[in-house]
């Protein structure tokens, strides 16, 4: 991307965070008109919008919105300015006396003045930026209510949370309400159980239950990771679920990541369900001498994996407590860094060009909570910024993102409703090969300590499958649909033909049905669209005189008369070389981040 469509990328940014910060201070100046005891805590902007957390003397709720709306649309139409004063926080607690939240954030502050903005009778606790007036930020519609507790922290209130957006046209706006109506259609939730992949149940939250069609895609998933991994020389092990907190002490779990882990007490002794595979690969590493000369050491494992997630975090298959992923950790020397990140890369784009998604790349550093020493973890993020920049691909920096063993470079994934979904990763380690005391051989007859990037292509599979439904609004391409082709007969006459098909058709592991009943050959292929079913082979009298099929593409429409033959082995073609045989319908928002390739995005949903 030329450097001045970055700048005008970059200006566009910075002008919706002003106009959605803004937003925020103006929901929060039409709730001090409607609740004049209300208690202020934070209102920033957020990927898709903003949002500000209140305590009030009562519960709100969507009903209210038309009131809130209609305020917050007279102080737009007041025009405020929005100035910005600096007090000493001595003032500031004058002033905020009775708002025991905004006394809590100025004791936080450094330093003995804080950043304050005010519009018409608001005053905020506020370090900016805003738009120069009230009036920049007419197109805005509030969303929803949610609770949330001050902080984070269960120990504090819960506040009332409210959410909007705004942009900067009436035409965005409105783009972004249809997506909104558009991700409803295709939640994955709802599409998981009218095509028969997968369902829920409140006797076991936070799993999947898989539906047999579901677990084919699945295995047809896996089948891909395994082949792609062999392919570029890793090996696959796999290892047990329970282990003795043990582990978790000695890989730095147990102190730094213990309230995600399941954990009960049996025989004593106090067991923990793994929430990630890297401690129990440190064990294979281990079990055995090593030497230089293996080198990279490419180690595949898909465990199942558990991890202990608030309630109120659980979303269907993006946010769960059990799954699967398609997680390999390489072990190999400081010198091959580079070259494995740029192997990696390679693979992630195979990957993601399989089902047309784009990616930004996302560098993130050191955290406040880490494991180790400044100065091994300074060689880390400058050994990922050297790869990236040998690869030239374009990368924004979050400083204090990184797990805290290591940095890592994260792939936000961009579907085709416009939205980012964190999916691959590698992370570099130096930390798990000192504390398992890890060796190899070198060249020179010394022992030395490996070092070991964590890495997986799609994350967790569930996640995965999840995005895929929504990005693919439910229609797979033919390799991956669980069924591939439905004959459809129009009467009980063509059924011998339509079943010689059909055996003759899963000789060659075609996933085939047949629509054998006497309903209406209508009804039959509008059953079969709403289920997306790749081919539709419509048989009637004519067609089996003629030895032939009625093709229709759930993609293409009707296709005309072939034979059985040529079907076959257009669909063997697709499934061969895994073919992106569907459109992908692409909001006006995705279309336009595509434009934007390769800037990074600032804003985007967060996913593990």
């Amino acid at each position: 991307m030329a450097e001045q469509e970055k700048q005008d990328v970059d200006n566009k940014k910075d002008a919706l965070y002003r106009v959605r910060h803004s937003a925020s201070h103006i929901m929060a100046t039409a709730i001090q008109q409607m609740f004049p005891d209300a208690k202020f805590a934070i209102g920033p902007p957020i990927a898709d919008g903003f949002y500000y957390d209140f305590e009030l003397p009562r519960p709100i709720s969507t009903d209210d919105f038309g009131q809130l709306e209609g305020r917050m649309t007279q102080v737009i139409k007041q025009n405020q300015t929005f100035e910005r004063e600096e007090w000493s926080k001595e003032k500031a607690r004058e002033f905020f006396a009775d708002q025991p939240y905004k006394l809590e954030l100025i004791d936080g502050i450094e330093g003995e003045t804080v950043s304050i903005y005010k519009n018409g009778p608001f005053t905020d606790l506020c370090a900016g930026p805003h738009v120069e007036s009230t009036g920049a930020c007419e197109h805005f519609k509030l969303q929803k209510v949610a609770g949330a507790y001050w902080r984070g922290d269960e120990n504090n209130p819960m506040l009332q949370r409210i959410y909007g957006t705004a942009f900067e046209t009436a035409d965005e706006l409105k783009e972004y309400l249809f997506m909104l109506e558009e991700a409803k259609r295709r939640d994955h939730r709802k599409l998981g159980r009218q095509l028969g992949l997968f369902d829920f149940d409140r006797l076991s939250p936070g799993s999947i239950f898989w539906r047999p069609k579901g677990w084919l895609v699945y295995r047809k998933l896996q089948d891909y990771f395994r082949e792609i991994e062999e392919k570029n020389g890793y090996i696959e092990i796999n290892h047990p679920l329970l282990y003795n907190k043990e582990l978790f002490e000695q890989s730095g779990h147990w102190e730094n990541y213990q309230e995600n882990l399941f954990t009960f007490e049996a025989h004593d002794q106090t067991y923990c369900l793994k929430p990630m595979n890297c401690p129990d690969t440190m064990l294979f590493f281990k079990s055995d001498k090593r030497s230089y000369r293996e080198l990279p050491l490419r180690v595949a494992e898909f465990g199942t994996l558990h991890r202990n997630e608030m309630p109120g975090a659980l979303s269907g298959a993006t946010r769960v407590r059990q799954f699967c992923q398609d997680d390999a950790h390489i072990f190999c020397t400081q010198e091959q860094i580079g070259d494995e990140i740029s192997l990696f890369l390679k693979m992630v784009d195979q990957t993601y060009s399989l089902f047309d998604l784009d990616y930004d790349i996302e560098l993130s550093t050191r955290p406040e909570k880490f494991m180790g020493e400044i100065e091994v973890w300074d060689r880390a993020e400058a050994a990922l910024k050297a790869a990236l920049d040998a690869n030239e691909r374009p990368y924004t920096i979050h400083e204090g993102d990184g797990a805290f063993y290591g940095p890592k470079i994260d792939f936000q994934v961009r579907d085709s409703l416009g939205r980012s979904w964190q999916c691959a990763t590698i992370q570099l380690d130096y930390q798990l090969p000192q504390r398992f005391e890890l060796k190899y051989a070198a060249g020179d007859n010394t022992e030395k300590t490996p070092v070991v990037l964590h890495r997986a292509l799609a994350g967790s599979l569930e996640r995965f499958i999840g995005i895929l439904v929504e990005h693919l609004a439910g229609v797979f391409p033919t390799w991956l649909a669980p069924v591939q082709v439905k004959l459809l007969t129009i009467t009980d006459d063509q059924n011998d033909y339509a079943w010689e098909i059909a055996k003759e058709y899963r000789t060659h592991g075609i996933r085939v049905e047949v629509d054998d009943r006497t309903e209406k050959i209508g009804f039959k292929v509008r059953e079969a669209e709403t289920q997306k079913v790749p081919y539709m082979l419509v048989i009637g009298a004519r067609e089996a005189e003629a030895g032939n099929v009625a093709v229709r593409s759930y993609s293409e429409g009707r296709l005309g008369n072939m034979t059985p033959d040529q079907v076959r082995d257009d669909i063997l073609e697709k499934v061969k070389n895994r073919t992106l045989d569907v459109e992908i319908q692409r909001s006006k928002i995705a279309t336009a981040a595509r434009s934007a390739e390769g800037t990074g995005d600032d804003m985007v949903d967060r996913g593990y």
